[in-house]
């Protein structure tokens, strides 16, 4: 049972309860994890604007950042007794959600677990769902574990809304 559990990690909390809950089911299973970090197309263009008054390379720095970030989970599952590996995509082929099910099917995973930010309305419609899709279209389960309320919130606080349009409760 679910021996090979692929975790795409981003950075955000809401992706760190989603490992956490990987690496608790790796325990109970005796399975072992592959951390996955895409950099995509629209991290690249974030990046670019982020060291907009720099010089440098700066697919590089997105590169050291996203090992930065698989170190540290990978850190985190030793410290649980959870063997994991990792899987840095920066090949700008596809879209994350196919590169995550790309992965899943060529590891091969027994399990993808991710978390959610559970996104509604105006912010959905905006942001898009990547969980949604990797749903869609993995081959194997998908196990979606949403933030709690108070993450889910601290995330929705980041995202602003463009002037002139407004939000309703």
């Amino acid at each position: 049972m679910y021996q090979r559990i692929l975790v795409p990690v981003d950075g955000s909390s809401t992706s760190s309860h989603g490992l956490g809950e990987a690496i608790r089911l790796a325990k109970v299973t005796a399975g072992r994890l592959r951390l996955i970090h895409v950099i995509d197309e629209l991290s690249f263009a974030l990046a670019m604007d982020a060291y907009s008054g720099h010089v440098g390379d700066w697919l590089k720095e997105l590169r050291a950042a996203a090992t930065k970030l698989l170190d540290e989970g990978k850190a985190r599952a030793a410290a649980e007794g959870v063997e994991a590996d990792s899987v840095l995509c920066d090949s700008f082929r596809g879209a994350v959600p196919d590169r995550v099910t790309a992965e899943a099917a060529s590891w091969p995973a027994d399990l993808i677990v991710l978390g959610t930010h559970g996104r509604r309305g105006l912010g959905r419609m905006v942001m898009g769902s990547s969980a949604e899709q990797i749903l869609r279209t993995a081959t194997v389960p998908v196990l979606l574990v949403r933030a709690p309320e108070s993450h889910a919130k601290a995330e929705a606080a980041r995202f602003t809304l463009p002037s002139g349009v407004l939000a309703s409760q």
